[in-house]
């Protein structure tokens, strides 16, 4: 059963293209990348989890920020990633946000 350890998202946004990431050790250990395609959509492009997190969800935690954000700034979210399009998919409280 994997653990779900509740981990510090950071957010990164310049205009085009954003990511919220997990920093450990210094470095980058999950992300999820993202573009603007126009004022009111993001397509989650990519999402990534290092070894040292693998079993702590912290993809799904990336996901959770990134819908929050959307919610935030009232976007919807194209999720081109197949993990983010799976979790979308099978998760109906993020049905508001999918585009």
């Amino acid at each position: 059963m994997p653990t779900f350890v509740f981990m510090k998202i950071l957010h990164h946004d310049d205009g085009k293209k954003g990511r919220f990431f997990i920093e450990a050790d210094g470095s980058t250990a999950a992300e999820m990348t993202y573009v603007w395609a126009g004022p009111q959509k993001i397509i989650i492009d990519h999402t990534e989890v290092d070894e040292r997190l693998k079993g702590m969800n912290a993809g799904k935690q990336l996901l959770a920020e990134a819908v929050a954000f959307a919610r935030k700034e009232h976007l919807k979210i194209l999720p081109l990633c197949p993990f983010a399009a799976a979790q979308m998919n099978k998760t109906p409280e993020y049905q508001d946000v999918l585009f």
